[in-house]
């Protein structure tokens, strides 16, 4: 694939909305299942509240919340859950108009529901995140790394385009994208900006994937390079005054992203930036709908989840960082920025 890349005809929102729609039945059975509804049908609870009575994961438990405010069956208010209208309808067991039975003959047909049931019920213990144990273990093979390469491409490049074309570069002369994967991002940014050089900063085999697919013959050869580096056990490349991250805090837990905002606070000079490209949940984290959707997806394959401004925020200035802003760049991305003092 090569070539430059123009902003699509219309925006993705249509296309993120039917994927990620895949787990809007599945938050409400589950929820029926194990009672949440009738349990605040009775009366409101908070979020320990809810973990204790019902003995769940808290981080799963946290995700099927925010779906739940996010569909509108629930509310979240000052960290108490009241069910909505429509829940006392048509969701409450003993209502005239419980849709139960109907519900409980699809969920048994529903994997992700079966997946969310055992997330759930696994107590406070840490889950696998299967879908980021190459980066964990620093070794994904050849083929594999193909197959990733065009996955995420094919869900960024909208948002590469958009936020090329934002402005949150301007200024930026020489950009290490941190896990790159396919380089859409630091290809795109090269594009829009000709005085920016890029590198795609990712394993071995990812690196050679996003160079035989993507970086060659995309006319910004000469400008974007890649480094094969593991970022959890390696030492970062020098000399770059912007580290750009797209969807990879979303992979991680806080103490993880820790560990990277601090990597990428040293390996910065004084002024420069850190960029962290990612779908923002609600301060009060009970939606935007896809994003919460979203969310659920990283329950159900990493150990991360979509993250609020404020907790990113909070990672930033942990590590060092100052004057942490976002940017929305597309319908559903932000890009949230910080500076090296």
């Amino acid at each position: 694939m090569s070539g430059y890349y123009e902003a699509p005809s219309v925006d993705d929102r249509a296309i993120w909305d039917l994927w990620l729609s895949m787990h809007h039945l599945p938050a409400a059975t589950a929820a029926e299942e194990l009672g949440i509804f009738d349990a605040l049908c009775e009366t409101p609870l908070s979020f320990d509240d809810l973990a204790a009575k019902f003995s769940l994961n808290r981080r799963a438990l946290s995700a099927l919340m925010a779906m739940l405010c996010a569909l509108k069956l629930t509310t979240r208010r000052e960290g108490v859950y009241r069910p909505t209208a429509v829940t006392r309808d048509y969701l409450k067991s003993d209502s005239e108009y419980f849709w139960g039975p109907l519900l409980s003959s699809y969920k048994n047909e529903s994997s992700v529901h079966k997946q969310l049931m055992e997330l759930l019920k696994q107590g406070d213990t840490d889950m696998s995140g299967r879908h980021v144990e190459g980066w964990a273990a620093g070794k994904i093979e050849a083929e594999t790394a193909k197959f990733i390469a065009r996955f995420m491409h094919a869900h960024s490049l909208p948002a590469a385009v958009a936020a090329a074309r934002s402005g949150v570069y301007d200024g930026v002369k020489k950009f290490l994208d941190v896990g790159g994967g396919s380089g859409v991002f630091a290809i795109a940014a090269a594009q829009r900006h000709p005085d920016l050089a890029a590198t795609v900063m990712d394993l071995d085999t990812m690196c050679a994937a996003a160079q035989e697919i993507f970086i060659e013959g995309s006319g910004v050869e000469t400008r974007v390079d890649t480094a094969a580096v593991d970022m959890f056990r390696e030492d970062w490349p020098q000399g770059y005054d912007a580290l750009f991250f797209s969807n990879i805090f979303h992979d991680w837990n806080e103490d993880t992203n820790a560990v990277l905002a601090k990597k990428s606070f040293d390996a910065l000079p004084s002024g420069g930036r850190i960029f962290l490209h990612e779908m923002l949940m609600n301060d009060n984290e009970d939606g935007p709908l896809t994003t919460a959707s979203f969310s659920m997806l990283m329950l159900r394959g990493t150990k991360g989840k979509q993250y609020t401004l404020r907790e990113l925020g909070g990672i930033l200035e942990g590590a060092g960082f100052a004057g942490v802003a976002a940017t929305q760049t597309s319908p559903y991305y932000s890009v949230v920025s910080a500076r090296k003092p």
